[in-house]
This record gives structure tokens, sequence and C-alpha cells, in this order.
């Protein structure tokens, strides 16, 4: 083999053992097959429920909704005139769709100054520090999905104030992060991973 072509293959190798998986699962209606194929899910997601007590099912849900579980999803780019790039709808990135100042706010709070958006770990993490002050400031049950989840999307304040009730799309997506929280504590049940 040449040199030019050692050099290529030894390029490519390290570029693949450096690149993250940022991919969602396959079937993501089941809980027992996504933390079958990612066992780093469910790990990171006991231990926030350990720290925060947050459930497992009620991260999975918000992961879910937010991200369909792509460590690095984006929100769409917007568009002046259908051509001229305006940036992105707002700063939310990964798992956890985090928007930049709730997570250095997160960061602060924790301690977790390295913590990222796009590493599960961090994202459980950060969904139950968030939750747990949801819990604590507005008295919402850690496993009261449907309104974890409106805090969650509105902010404290908004959800406060009940801006999501202007909102009928919200509460009804908020509606089914709960019966999927619901669905995937179920499942975990069944398949002996709760």
């Amino acid at each position: 083999m040449s040199r030019f072509l050692r050099t290529i293959s030894l390029l490519v190798l390290v570029a693949a053992c450096g690149s993250a998986n940022f991919t969602a699962p396959r079937n993501l209606d089941s809980a027992c097959s996504i933390v079958n194929q990612r066992p780093a899910y469910l790990k990171a997601m006991k231990r926030a429920e350990a720290n925060w007590g947050i459930p497992v099912s009620v991260q999975m849900a918000t992961i879910y909704q937010e991200s369909k579980f792509i460590g690095n999803a984006r929100t769409p780019k917007q568009y002046a005139l259908g051509i001229i790039p305006m940036g992105r709808q707002s700063s939310a990135y990964g798992y956890s769709q985090a928007l930049d100042a709730t997570w250095d706010e997160y960061r602060r709070d924790t301690g977790n100054r390295g913590g990222r958006r796009d590493n599960i770990g961090d994202a459980t993490d950060f969904i139950g520090w968030y939750m747990a002050e949801s819990s604590e400031n507005l008295g919402i049950s850690n496993g009261d999905t449907r309104n974890q989840y409106l805090a969650y999307h509105e902010g404290r304040t908004g959800f406060a104030r009940g801006s999501y009730r202007s909102k009928s799309w919200l509460v009804r997506i908020a509606g089914e992060v709960d019966a999927r929280s619901d669905r995937y504590g179920r499942q975990l049940l069944a398949c002996g991973k709760a």
C-alpha cells in the first residue's frame, strides 16, 4: 500500500474515532428499545433521577419532544424573503434544547462548568435540575409531566403567569408528552429497566 493511501486511511480512522454519534436510536416509541440500544441513556437518566427526583420516564418524554433523542439538534434557520439567512429561531441546542442563558444558569448553579448540551449525561442532569427548581419554586410535583413540561417550555415565569393558556397547541403537546411519559414508564417496568 502506498504511503499516500496509508496516510488517508489513518486520517479517516482517526476522524471516525473522534466523531460523536448524535443520531437518534431506532423505534422511539419503545423505551425498552431506546435503552437497549443506548445503555448510557438509562444510566444518565437514573443518575439524574437520583440527584433531582425527576422520574426517568419524564426525562425520556421531554427529550423525545424536544430533540427526538438527536444530540446535536438545533432549531430551524430563519430566512428573510425566503432566501437570506437570518440565524436560528433560538439558541436551543442538544438533547434538552436548552437555551444559552438557561444553560449558563445551570452550569453556574451546579458547578458543571464543562457541561455540554450534546452530552446525554449533562442534558439529563439539566432537565433534572430545571424540573426540580420548578417543583421547588412553582409547587409542581416531580411526576407531573404535563405541568413540568409546560414550565420547561414556557420558563418558570411564563408558567406562573399562565402564558401557556393562550397556546392551545402547547397544551395539546403537553398532554402528548404526559401520555408518552406514562407509556415509557409502563414499558420500562415491563422490560425490567425501571
